[in-house]
């Protein structure tokens, strides 16, 4: 069953998470459908890099490739790292 957003927050994501990425993007779009599939879309923003807001807020992350998700502390790179950290932050919801 999936976990709300709410337990996601009490997890300790240091704020809101965003996930950089982009459309047309096979790895992008394989973590924006976990997401959806564990119901987070309330507790994860998506920013498309292609708006100039979205790439100025990723450069100023240190990102450089997508996907990535800022966590409020750290940016995690690659569908894996990313889907971890996401399911970690589950799971420490639920506890």
């Amino acid at each position: 069953m999936p976990a709300d957003a709410d337990d996601v927050d009490a997890a300790g994501s240091g704020g809101e998470l965003e996930l950089f990425h982009r459309l047309d993007e096979p790895r992008s779009a394989r973590v924006r459908r976990w997401v959806s599939d564990h119901g987070l879309l309330e507790a994860v923003r998506f920013r498309n890099v292609v708006y100039p807001e979205a790439a100025a807020a990723f450069a100023a992350r240190g990102g450089t490739e997508t996907p990535a998700l800022w966590d409020g502390e750290r940016l995690f790179t690659g569908a894996d790292l990313i889907i971890a950290r996401l399911q970690a932050a589950l799971d420490l919801g639920r506890s």
